[in-house]
């Protein structure tokens, strides 16, 4: 699925809940709180959480939850950038076109 598609299904799916009513100070929050799932699950993968009221997950299933949290992540991202009219391929090709311009590469 292209990166344009893939917005618009995110759009399309988070809208029939009614998520994608909140503003972008809600978003935000939103964001930043899957931000913290991704360390989280980042944590989990390398080091563990020594728990001793949890038990550690396969490999499988630590890589399995950081694919699912930074998918959410990408989510929260997607809906941001279309609350100001912004395709997911603008921000990249930007993005691309600065470092390439600030490292002269």
């Amino acid at each position: 699925m292209e990166i344009n598609e893939v917005q618009k299904w995110i759009k399309s799916y988070y809208g029939q809940r009614g998520w994608t009513d909140y503003g972008p100070f809600i978003r935000v929050g939103f964001l930043m709180e899957e931000t913290g799932e991704v360390a989280r699950a980042v944590r989990s993968y390398e080091i563990g959480r020594d728990r001793p009221d949890e038990s550690t997950p396969p490999p499988e299933q630590l890589k399995q939850d950081l694919i699912e949290e930074i998918g959410d992540v990408l989510g929260n991202i997607a809906l941001l950038a279309d609350l100001y009219g912004i395709t997911l391929e603008e921000a990249f090709t930007a993005h691309k076109e600065k470092l390439v311009k600030r490292f002269n590469s």
